[in-house]
């Protein structure tokens, strides 16, 4: 039977997958996350602007991929998708449900990130109880362009105040990478560097290879 820190401290957040449909090469979802998993990826979240139902469909069948190679999927956002496919995780925003109303909802044995800026939002969300912190954006990003740039001063303060597994996020590729050695990250979050990606597999392994020594 798994508990809470089973199921956690089995997590490698190293290379983390987030899905975007629009900047993919690949026609479908489960195939990019099939390459980039086989590439390196160590855990995919499915980030979906469809209906509820076409969301409840991809996560399906996206975790027919996730489960054949032991890679946790994380659903975004939606909580009632995460719970209908009885996903590993789930990951919520700073406007999104409360992380004590999810984990109420979603049981204690499931992995719960949550997105900060700064660091009283990443004291806030460790003292909670979240299971890892997506930190970001790091640098300026096409897939998000309202998001609030946090510097790497920032970035070592949050990593000096929380004891709990921290993924950057924003603007990551093989420029930006090695620009996180000796921060205490436990692991990158990539999407276009990946997923519009001509050869994903490839670009997964280039990246992974990169975070050795880094992280």
């Amino acid at each position: 039977m798994h508990n809470k820190k089973s199921l956690n401290s089995k997590a490698d957040y190293s290379l983390y997958l987030v899905t975007d449909r629009e900047l993919m090469t690949t026609e479908k979802i489960e195939d990019c996350v099939e390459q980039a998993i086989k590439g390196g990826c160590t855990m995919v979240q499915l980030r979906e602007k469809t209906s509820s139902r076409e969301f409840y469909e991809t996560a399906l069948q996206v975790q027919k991929i996730t489960k054949h190679y032991e890679v946790p999927m994380i659903i975004n956002n939606r909580v009632d998708i995460a719970l209908a496919v009885d996903a590993d995780g789930i990951h919520v925003g700073q406007n999104d449900l409360p992380y004590e109303v999810i984990r109420r909802i979603f049981g204690q044995i499931k992995i719960i990130g949550i997105s900060v800026s700064n660091t009283a939002e990443a004291i806030t969300a460790a003292k909670q109880g979240a299971d890892y912190l997506g930190v970001g954006a790091m640098f300026y990003t096409n897939t998000k362009k309202d998001a609030t740039l946090v510097c790497m001063e920032e970035l070592a303060n949050i990593r000096r105040n929380v004891s709990i597994p921290i993924v950057a996020i924003g603007g990551i590729n093989k420029e930006t990478i090695p620009l996180f050695k000796d921060t205490g990250i436990n692991g990158v979050a990539i999407v276009s560097a990946i997923v519009s990606s001509e050869n994903v597999k490839n670009a997964a392994k280039e990246l992974k290879e990169m975070l050795v020594g880094v992280i």
